[in-house]
């Protein structure tokens, strides 16, 4: 491939990436910061990544920390101990879901149940349409409990040997 092509093949990816934190919540701006980091042959600083994307400092400053903190992005020191802090992307994508599944997915899982689980307790008439579909419900929510902690855990690999000798 020329080097137009890669730069061109690149970008596309880098777009995508965009549009993909829009679609998580995040910002384009975000999407785009996190694929050239992707893409970049060592960690960079804020300066460097305010001259390759065009943005300001500020914004380079707020999504490399929103990035860090959902642990998208990483800080590194500088070589030689300096004060400079660099900033490399999580590449491995299998790592990035299961961040997503354990602070996301399952916090939000576990707070539905909680909530399915007192208003089954709190039902006045324990044999009624409401009263089916909230414990229907709620056994749904521990059944997706489950999924996600066991997909959470276990590693691509692991996960999909497991899912290979399921017998339906």
């Amino acid at each position: 491939m020329s080097g137009e092509g890669t730069v061109g093949a690149r970008e596309r990816v880098i777009e995508s990436m965009e549009q993909s934190a829009e679609v998580y919540g995040l910002s384009r701006s975000a999407g785009r910061i996190y694929g050239v980091l992707y893409f970049s042959t060592e960690p960079l600083s804020i300066a460097e990544l305010v001259e390759e994307t065009g943005y300001a400092k500020s914004t380079i400053s707020n999504v490399t920390r929103t990035l860090t903190r959902i642990g998208l992005v990483y800080r590194r020191s500088s070589e030689g101990g300096g004060r400079r802090v660099r900033f490399a992307a999580e590449r491995e994508v299998w790592i990035i879901l299961q961040d997503v599944l354990r602070q996301y997915i399952l916090r939000e899982v576990q707070t539905t149940l909680r909530t399915l689980q007192r208003a089954d307790s709190q039902l006045a008439e324990r044999d009624s349409v409401e009263a089916d579909r909230i414990r229907d419900l709620a056994e749904t929510y521990e059944d997706l409990e489950e999924i996600v902690a066991l997909t959470s855990d276990l590693t691509a690999s692991e996960l999909r040997e497991a899912l290979e000798s399921y017998d339906r």
